[in-house]
């Protein structure tokens, strides 16, 4: 009986030690003036349980409209609502390096660690592992794939018209969120392994890739806000428990490329990123090996689909939900001399309409929203209030917090303005371009400086060639005008739930 009273004391003392740690911490920290919520000052604890409620952003935004631009969100994480501060943080000479939130995105398979473009906080191993694939993936490398893309669309249009609007299918509720997904999944697997993967031909979710996809970045959204719990939890062998972190991706891309290795002849002509990967393999032997090319690939498979679809989501989405802005494109399109669908990208550059819908619809909904964390250099960061942040500290801006700025982007950040992006009525040509370079210099919408999206210019293409596509040849019309949709707010800010009914122009 007397081991009782003497492990609550040992209990109560370990408590007291904890607790003294967190307030010695507190006590000594050089961000300790810093506002922010009390408790997210001792623990990330705080911001563990804000993201796994999938509250961060509305948080985040509150967060910045009570305290201002400099907002602490843990002992050692500060969040930013600056413009100013893009260019200085995410430059392209990669000084604040990324934090230990990104090595969630490392695949541990047979026991070995991979990197990846995404993943690694090494600047040396970012450049070299980009310097064999970066061609493939400039705007001459995207417009290669202008045609393979034609085809994918074609098909998204057959599918749309027999399911949605012939026969006794016309007038048929279209659920176009999941449609953009299989579309956006079909042209990645055509792209990178030359082989559709049967969404759009299925209707459906094929072997639950695109949910898989969606509770890995809810891992890595939750779980990175504590990084060390990874190993513990996604990369510890001995755990009963399989999470979705990225070895699920990872074993996909593994099985295509052994799959291809053995299927050479077969594939040889191929135009894809695949053959594309091996192709650098053989010229730069001494950077890229068969790990490389899986790192590659998984790079493709996580942010080669989801991330056009949840933009091109938007796009369609506030397009609708704007009647104004509906009219007008639909107009554009229709006028446009000798435009064909699906057009080619070329035809769409003297449309100024549609591409302010694109630039309005990056800022609006930003594809991902999470501070894109950041580590202060050894020379510290000084901030415009000369508060200096020392070495060490994790600083960064969330795209979905800096696109309501109004500072940068003028009145009414909460509605969808396409004319933000064009030269308004009395406005002179100095005034119009100062604007927009301060515009320009705070997009984040493709992350930003060295580690800019690769696929930032495919991903453009597509934007316009589908939603030219969609607008020009159909008719569209929300199911119900008054319901929102509904958003999955985690790394990636997934729309779902735009219930249509389509017919053809």
């Amino acid at each position: 009986m007397a081991l009782v009273p003497l492990l609550l004391k040992a209990l109560g003392l370990g408590i007291i030690v904890v607790l003294s740690q967190y307030l010695v911490a507190y006590l000594s920290s050089p961000l300790k003036n810093l506002p922010g919520p009390f408790l997210a000052k001792f623990s990330d604890w705080w911001r563990f349980f804000n993201h796994y409620g999938m509250k961060h952003i509305e948080t985040q935004h509150a967060l910045h409209n009570k305290y201002g631009s400099v907002v602490r969100l843990g002992p050692k994480t500060v969040s930013l609502n600056d413009g100013s501060l893009v260019k200085v943080i995410y430059s392209t000479r990669g000084t604040f390096i990324k934090s230990d939130y990104y090595t969630i995105n490392d695949a541990l398979q047979d026991g070995h660690l991979i990197q990846n473009l995404f993943s690694t906080r090494d600047n040396d191993f970012h450049a070299r592992s980009l310097k064999p694939i970066q061609k493939l993936f400039s705007v001459q490398g995207s417009l290669e794939l202008e045609p393979l893309m034609n085809d994918t669309i074609r098909s998204l249009c057959d599918q749309l018209e027999t399911r949605f609007m012939q026969g006794s299918n016309a007038g048929k509720t279209c659920d176009i969120a999941d449609w953009i997904s299989y579309f956006t999944w079909d042209f990645l697997g055509d792209m990178t392994f030359s082989k559709r993967m049967g969404f759009m031909e299925s209707g459906s979710d094929v072997g639950n890739m695109i949910s898989t996809a969606e509770s890995v970045m809810r891992y890595f959204s939750v779980v990175g806000q504590i990084p060390m719990l990874d190993k513990l939890l996604g990369k510890n062998p001995y755990l009963p428990y399989k999470f979705a972190d990225f070895s699920v991706p990872a074993g996909f891309c593994v099985q295509r490329f052994i799959e291809r290795m053995q299927n050479l002849e077969q594939f040889k002509d191929k135009k894809d990123y695949m053959n594309g990967f091996l192709e650098a393999k053989k010229e730069f032997p001494d950077l890229v090996g068969d790990n490389e090319v899986i790192g590659y690939l998984i790079l493709n498979i996580l942010g080669g689909a989801d991330t056009t679809a949840i933009l091109l989501k938007a796009l369609l989405y506030h397009i609708l939900k704007t009647p104004r802005v509906h009219t007008l494109l639909t107009t554009e399109l229709r006028s446009a001399p000798a435009l064909s669908f699906p057009p080619s990208h070329s035809a769409l550059a003297p449309l100024p309409y549609l591409s302010a819908c694109i630039k309005e619809a990056l800022r609006i909904h930003p594809v991902v929203g999470h501070i894109l964390e950041r580590v202060v250099p050894a020379s510290g960061l000084q901030l415009a209030d000369g508060t200096m942040l020392p070495p060490g500290t994790i600083v960064g801006i969330n795209p979905w917090v800096l696109t309501r700025n109004t500072d940068v982007y003028g009145p009414r950040t909460e509605e969808f303005v396409p004319e933000r992006w064009m030269r308004g009525a009395g406005e002179g040509e100095d005034e119009f371009e100062a604007r927009m370079k301060g515009m320009r210099e705070a997009d984040l919408g493709f992350g930003g400086g060295n580690r800019t999206c690769l696929g930032r210019p495919l991903a453009l293409v597509e934007l316009g060639k589908v939603a030219a596509t969609l607008f020009g040849k159909y008719e569209i019309e929300l199911e119900d005008e008054g319901r929102e949709w509904e958003l999955h707010k985690q790394w990636f800010v997934w729309p779902h739930d735009i219930k249509v009914r389509m017919r053809k122009a």
